[in-house]
C-alpha cells in the first residue's frame, strides 16, 4: 500500500506541476495579449490625440470661415461688376453664389476670359481685388491642407467652384501680364 500512496502522491505532485505550467503558460499569454493590448491603447491615445488636434485647428477655421467668406466675396464684386455677371440665385452662401455665376457665364460664354484679362490690365482696382482674392483664397487652400490629415475638405475646395476660380483668375492674370 505504501508504494501506491507513494505512486499516487507522485502522480497528483505531477498533475498539479502540470496544471501549474498550464496556469503559468496561459497567464504568461495573457501577459503577452494584455502587452500589445496596452500597446495598442497607448497608439490610440496618440491617434486620438493627434485627431482632437486637428479637430480644433478645423474648428478654427470654420470658425473664422464666414470672415475669410465675406472678405472674398468684398474683393469678387469689383470683379463681377467689371466684366458684368451676376450671381447665381441660389439659396447657397453669397461667396458660393457669386463664384456660381462667374464660373457659369465662363461656361457659357468663354470670352469672360478675355473681359476678366482686359479689366487686370486697364484696371488697377480690378486687378488689386483679384491679386488679393487669390492670396487669400490659396492661403486658405494651404491652411486648410496643413490642418487636415486626411484632405478631405482641403480637396473639395479645391475641386470646387473656388479652385475653378482660382484657376481662371490666375490665367486672366496670366493674360494680362503677358500682354505689358
Amino acid at each position: 500500500m505504501n508504494t501506491a500512496l507513494q505512486w499516487g502522491i507522485w502522480g497528483a505532485g505531477v498533475i498539479l506541476n502540470v496544471i501549474t505550467i498550464a496556469l503559468v503558460g496561459v497567464g504568461l499569454g495573457r501577459m503577452r495579449a494584455m502587452a500589445r493590448t496596452i500597446n495598442q491603447s497607448a497608439g490610440l491615445l496618440v491617434k486620438m490625440q493627434a485627431t482632437l488636434r486637428n479637430k480644433s485647428a478645423t474648428n478654427a477655421v470654420t470658425e473664422n470661415a464666414e470672415m475669410i467668406y465675406q472678405d472674398l466675396l468684398q474683393n469678387l464684386i469689383p470683379v463681377m461688376a467689371a466684366i458684368d455677371v451676376m450671381p447665381r440665385s441660389t439659396p447657397e452662401h453669397p461667396l458660393w453664389r457669386a463664384l456660381g455665376g462667374i464660373l457659369d457665364e465662363y461656361a457659357k460664354n468663354p470670352f469672360v476670359l478675355e473681359k476678366l484679362r482686359r479689366c487686370i490690365k486697364l484696371d488697377d482696382d480690378v486687378a488689386r481685388s483679384i491679386d488679393h482674392y487669390m492670396n487669400r483664397a490659396d492661403g486658405f487652400l494651404r491652411h486648410l491642407t496643413m490642418t487636415e490629415p486626411d484632405g478631405i475638405l482641403a480637396a473639395t475646395f479645391t475641386d470646387g467652384l473656388l479652385g475653378q476660380s482660382l484657376t481662371l483668375f490666375a490665367q486672366a492674370r496670366q493674360l494680362a501680364t503677358g500682354d505689358k
